[in-house]
């Protein structure tokens, strides 16, 4: 059970940035990637806190969307991070 819960994080985890990719190649922004990241993470760890209450059944399956949630939120992080220092070189190279 253990590893389809892994399988689907990483699922959700390149459908999150597949979906942040086309956000920033069409508004042509880093920050609009990493917001939309950080917003499909509150989705997807809902999706995954739901199916983990059907497939377990425990209540305590609800701390596997919480997981979903939180390695998509470290993504966001980094996409963000990347996108401030992005911005911090271009910034330098136009000096």
């Amino acid at each position: 059970m253990a590893n389809f819960f892994l399988i689907l994080i990483g699922f959700f985890i390149i459908i999150s940035n597949m979906v942040g990719f086309i956000s920033c190649k069409k508004k042509k922004s880093l920050y609009a990637a990493a917001f939309t990241i950080l917003i499909l993470a509150a989705l997807f760890g809902a999706i995954g806190g739901t199916l983990a209450l059907l497939i377990i059944r425990d209540a305590f399956a609800i701390f596997y969307g919480l997981q979903f949630g939180y390695y998509l939120l470290i993504n966001s992080a980094i996409v963000l991070l990347l996108a401030v220092i992005i911005t911090v070189i271009k910034q330098y190279n136009n000096k």
